[in-house]
């Protein structure tokens, strides 16, 4: 077994250590190894963690723990992401109490070019049915993933509305990923494996607890760079949802409802209380976040890009003209394989030359 990724995840069942202090341990220590390596003493001298909560972190059993997840990932064909690897949401990593570790299902883009978070009531009338397939059909052209909860309501209508008009969708989950809640959504949920998937940082084991879904919405709303909410009382999961967004300063927005009715009060406060934007349609969504739809050609291109040219057309996304070598360095590519990669790029129409052996994304 690969001795790095067992300290990986090993990391996160350290007794008493959480995120914040998970990463203290590494930043100070170096690498994770050290943290299984050092002696204790020594740990104490390079974090300045308090010795008696050093002196309990169970660190035989986080190892054996580990292993037994890693074993389950790997019968499974379940992915492991780390923070501190490339294979993490790189815009989770910008929220403090990030998971050390999170397990996925599926075939996630992990780093999309554009990404929101749809939530909304369980509850959820035939208008809000309406206003969130509305919503999935203005953005099917425009490379957005859609990152939900799989709970009833608008969270189900949004994964559904994705899987018909094939946009990738995520769906977070509460519980391990030997199982799902609720039992019913199984068939979308098995849909969403060829384009999305499923995303967890709970173990195989892990019920459908209560306290485990305020923790899950930190995820979805660290994960996308907005979040829309369609129909929501003044409490429940997705004003919490809305407010992390708020707190982790990403994009909100709502659909405005009449007024007396329970489903419209948590969009009505989030508006008047201006910690979302008021939008009506898809289109204004688009037309707040500055995205520029893509034709259907371009966006089935994208779907069926092999992983190392969606991995260089996001690091040009992100990155905007960029030398070859600086691709090269960025992506972590052999010059040999790179400009084969780039070439196919250039003939799917994605990728253009900007002269000195520089390129530029050419999606939009």
């Amino acid at each position: 077994m690969n001795s790095e990724l067992r300290h990986k995840v090993a990391l996160s069942f350290l007794f008493g250590i959480g995120p914040r202090k998970a990463l203290k341990l590494v930043s100070k220590t170096g690498s994770v190894d050290a943290i299984f390596n050092e002696k204790l003493s020594s740990l104490h001298k390079l974090t300045g963690i308090n010795k008696r909560i050093l002196s309990d972190l169970r660190r035989e059993d986080a190892l054996e723990m580990a292993e037994r997840q890693i074993e389950h990932a790997e019968k499974n064909g379940w992915n492991i992401h780390f923070f501190l690897d490339s294979n993490y949401p790189r815009r989770l990593k910008q929220i403090e109490d990030a998971p050390v570790i999170l397990y996925s299902s599926g075939k996630i883009e992990i780093n999309p070019r554009r990404t929101i978070a749809v939530v909304g009531t369980r509850a959820a009338s035939s208008y809000g049915k309406m206003l969130c397939e509305e919503l999935i059909e203005s953005i099917q052209y425009s490379d957005v993933q859609v990152i939900s909860g799989m709970a009833y309501g608008i969270d189900i209508c949004g994964h559904r509305a994705c899987v018909q008009r094939g946009v990738s969708t995520v769906g977070v989950l509460g519980h391990g990923l030997d199982r799902l809640y609720p039992q019913v959504h199984k068939r979308t949920a098995m849909s969403m494996l060829e384009h999305g998937g499923l995303l967890t940082e709970y173990i195989p084991g892990t019920n459908p607890d209560r306290e485990n879904f305020p923790m899950r919405n930190r995820i979805v709303a660290g994960m996308a760079d907005a979040t829309i909410v369609i129909e929501s009382q003044r409490k429940g999961g997705s004003l919490i949802t809305a407010e992390l967004a708020n707190d982790y300063s990403k994009d909100v927005f709502a659909y405005p409802g009449n007024v007396g009715v329970k489903n419209s009060e948590g969009c009505n406060y989030l508006i008047a209380s201006d910690k979302a934007h008021l939008i009506t349609c898809g289109q204004d969504l688009l037309l707040k976040m500055g995205w520029e739809p893509i034709s259907a050609k371009q966006t089935q291109l994208m779907i069926e890009l092999a992983p190392q040219e969606k991995l260089i057309c996001s690091f040009l996304e992100e990155k905007g003209i960029q030398h070859v070598d600086e691709i090269a360095m960025g992506t972590n590519t052999l010059i040999s394989e790179l400009h084969f990669t780039l070439l196919q790029l250039e003939l799917k129409g994605l990728v253009r030359t900007s002269g000195g052996n520089r390129y530029q994304i050419i999606l939009s």
